[in-house]
């Protein structure tokens, strides 16, 4: 089964971003793709995506170390995050699971998306932003470092 996996060392604990990661109401607020989540039964969301309707059931989830999702309705089979704490920094793998090695260009692009929306979104507390004023911008995560 083909994968990608995407590392970025983001400004913030391990808690931080753990935190943002494991709150699947708050995808809407900052992923560049997601712009609806309903709870369907604990640890299974339907999400309302730029690129059709998704149901993500978590399977895994080990606090501040690592979590992954199957996704239906999405290329993506499996999704998933792992955590590396670097003192005050946190080393975040983002990995996916396809069927399709057809799909590895455009998942490729996508990955590196949700990974730009992440740090953009991560930088913007860490400066003291209220998550609730939090405004996502393409442009902005587009050319995120």
């Amino acid at each position: 089964m083909p994968r990608i996996e995407k590392k970025h060392l983001l400004t913030a604990p391990v808690e931080k971003v753990y935190e943002v990661l494991n709150n699947y109401d708050s995808l809407p607020v900052w992923n560049i793709v997601v712009n609806e989540v309903t709870e369907m039964e604990p640890k299974k969301y339907f999400l309302k995506t730029n690129v059709g309707d998704i149901i993500n059931t978590e399977i895994e989830n080990i606090p501040l170390k690592k979590m992954s999702s199957t996704q239906e309705g999405s290329p993506m089979e499996k999704i998933g995050y792992i955590f590396e704490s670097k003192g005050e920094k946190t080393e975040v793998t983002i990995w996916t699971e396809f069927e399709l090695e057809s799909q590895m260009s455009v998942l490729d692009i996508a990955a590196d998306l949700f990974m730009k929306s992440l740090v953009v979104f991560i930088d913007f507390i860490m400066e003291g932003g209220n998550p609730e004023d939090y405004e996502k911008n393409f442009e902005t995560i587009k050319n995120a470092y």
